[in-house]
């Protein structure tokens, strides 16, 4: 059950009913077809209140088709969608505005030459006066931009300078904190640190647990394994269009993640021709991979792999035994 609250400037979006604990956004078994092009299949999430859902994969893993149907600029083809429980078929981005569904880009939306507070309210100004002579209303629009920047921990000496002028770090913060004001419940991030350093992207980081803090369900899309351990709460791994891994922060280690996201299972089966080309450190790769341990995350659809040992590189079948370091990771072969 949800209940319709009045928005900033009077818009009105859907909040969940009080004590609600589910999911705001799942997904089962959803996937995305362009045609005879099967983009994304089968993939199962949930992003819940208060935590970080990180969504990692490489390219052509699907991460941008995820983002595409979350955020109402696609349509899903086959499962399904729910927001607060009910099944939905967003037809624009402010379909998904409305139920508190936000999404940075990696361009963020902005106009370099404006001032901080113009890019804060770009597309939704404030205005005062009666109409058809209505206009902006500067002040309180920079008081406004200014305080709930204050709110996300972002102190900016002068409002009136081109955000062109701001750091990586911060004008993503800046768009963060953009979203959190205009009613976001989940925000969904799409590789906010791709392009900064590591002092920026550290303190994008920051500004995630801080929306974690607030209270908003995060989605953060990223390609390094690093940054999402350091705030994920959920890690969920595509490749080829399907989930491959999904495991709760508790378990899996940052090795394992990293092992996923650089085709480890892939590696693992290659190691015994790898080990007859010169130059190529075999040991320091996996040579095995961990079997399903029943872990309370669970890919619908995986079956435990065949224990069997490999000795033809030609076929598909690999070493399988389980993990002391790893009792609850989840894997699925595509």
């Amino acid at each position: 059950m949800t209940t319709k609250t009045p928005g900033t400037h009077g818009a009105v979006r859907t909040d969940p009913a009080p004590g609600q604990d589910g999911p705001i956004v799942e997904l089962r078994g959803t996937g995305k077809a362009y045609g005879n092009i099967r983009a994304l299949h089968g993939v199962d999430l949930a992003v819940h209140p208060g935590r970080v859902t990180c969504v990692l994969g490489d390219n052509g893993a699907g991460k941008s088709t995820l983002i595409k149907i979350i955020s109402g600029l696609h349509q899903h083809t086959e499962g399904e969608f729910l927001v607060d429980g009910e099944p939905v078929r967003f037809t624009t981005p402010r379909d998904a505005l409305a139920r508190g569904i936000a999404t940075v880009y990696q361009d963020l939306a902005t106009i370099p030459l404006m001032p901080v507070w113009r890019n804060f309210f770009l597309g939704s100004e404030m205005t005062k006066g009666p109409w058809p002579v209505r206009r902006l209303d500067i002040a309180r629009m920079k008081r406004t931009a200014d305080e709930e920047l204050r709110n996300m921990g972002i102190v900016l000496d002068d409002l009136e300078q081109p955000i062109g002028t701001l750091s990586g770090g911060q004008r993503q913060s800046v768009a963060i904190a953009r979203a959190v004001y205009f009613g976001a419940r989940v925000l969904i991030l799409d590789e906010p640190t791709a392009a900064l350093g590591v002092k920026q992207s550290g303190v994008v980081l920051k500004y995630i647990a801080a929306a974690r803090e607030r209270g908003l369900g995060v989605i953060f899309i990223t390609h390094n394994p690093h940054h999402a351990y350091m705030v994920g709460d959920h890690f969920s791994v595509l490749r080829l269009g399907t989930l491959e891994l999904s495991a709760a922060r508790a378990g899996i280690t940052l090795e394992q993640l990293t092992n996923h996201m650089a085709g480890g299972a892939e590696l693992a089966a290659l190691k015994h021709e790898l080990a007859q080309v010169g130059g190529v450190d075999v040991e320091a790769l996996p040579d095995e991979e961990p079997q399903d341990m029943a872990s309370q995350d669970t890919v619908p659809g995986d079956t435990p792999p065949d224990t069997d040992t490999d000795t033809d590189t030609d076929t598909d079948t690999d070493t399988d035994t389980p993990r002391t370091d790893a009792p609850h990771t989840v894997e699925g072969k595509t």
